[in-house]
């Protein structure tokens, strides 16, 4: 989807799809591009002087964070955040490229999804959004990505605390995949917010940003960073559950296997006073006595409550 926009007074404003053509001036707009068709990437390739392979890094679903500087545009590809339902009526969490290219005329950004940072910037969540100061532009998408990384580390946070409860009333296998999706997802924001603070960390000299601009970028290098501290202590937190529920199913297994080697050491022993007494031998005691079969019973019997209270007491039945 190929969508094009314009300055107004307070906020960008959405330029009518029929007026882009070949001809139309992108001169001080911002041109952004969700899933494109070739047929749009052919024609902002065209009308931007920007290379069709450029516009297609982002597309590329392991294409890494980069600055790209070159004489008719420069490139700077950073990683944004972004959720989807699975069939288990949950939220994976997960990052994709975004691209932010700079012209002399125009900024034209792209995406393999229609991401909500669009739906921010243009509902005023960023403040003094000027679509014609490009640089100053490009590090407001910056910073409205940032802030979507805390958003959604924020969402990560609550997910797991409400995976916790689950977990300590009842452990269930679909739980414990859930919280695993988290903790992938932390690993995922974690790896992509440092690939992005080190793009970040290069903007000002190769951007050759102004003193304002600097000031702003401060700000955003401020909320990357806060997302990192934030992804790698929820990262940590996830991983000592994770571990702790490890120890309590290896534990309540050892229980288990400790209490069915009792039971069948406990049905095991009138099986076996009825195999002695069972033989076919001369000399067998209480062979002829009368009440040989019920003093048979009587001695598995007792021997049986011996030794389940002995198993009892070295806590070996519960």
């Amino acid at each position: 989807m190929l969508q094009v926009f314009k300055k107004e007074t307070r906020l960008p404003i959405s330029v009518n799809p029929e007026l882009i053509n070949e001809e139309y001036d992108f001169s001080n707009q911002w041109i952004h591009m969700s899933n494109p068709t070739d047929k749009e990437i052919e024609l902002i390739a065209k009308s931007t002087n920007i290379p069709e392979e450029v516009i297609k890094a982002a597309l590329d679903e392991e294409e890494a964070p980069r600055i790209e500087i070159e004489d008719e545009y420069s490139l700077v590809l950073t990683d944004i955040p972004f959720t989807e339902d699975d069939e288990e009526d949950h939220y994976t969490y997960s990052t994709l490229p975004f691209a932010c290219i700079l012209t002399k005329s125009c900024i034209v950004t792209v995406c393999m999804i229609d991401t909500s940072i669009v739906t921010d910037i243009l509902s005023g969540r960023i403040k003094d959004i000027n679509i014609e100061k490009r640089k100053k532009f490009l590090l407001q998408i910056q910073m409205a990505i940032s802030k979507k990384f805390l958003w959604y580390l924020t969402q990560i946070q609550k997910s797991g605390q409400r995976v916790q409860a689950q977990l300590e009333k009842k452990m269930k296998n679909e739980d414990i995949m859930e919280m695993m999706d988290l903790q992938k997802a932390l690993v995922y924001f974690t790896t992509s917010l440092r690939s992005n603070s080190a793009v970040m960390e290069r903007m000002p000299k190769q951007l050759k940003l102004s003193e304002d601009d600097v000031d702003y970028w401060e700000d955003v290098v401020i909320e990357v960073k806060q997302a990192i501290d934030m992804a790698s202590i929820y990262r940590e937190i996830m991983r000592g559950q994770m571990d702790t529920y490890a120890s309590i199913i290896n534990n309540d297994m050892n229980r288990i296997m400790k209490i069915l080697t009792s039971l069948t050491l406990i049905v095991a022993i009138p099986s076996m006073i009825g195999a002695f007494w069972g033989m076919n031998l001369p000399g067998i005691p209480f062979a002829g006595h009368p009440w040989g079969f019920w003093i048979v019973i009587a001695i598995s019997v007792v021997v049986v409550v011996a030794v389940i209270i002995i198993l009892w007491k070295r806590k070996m039945l519960k």
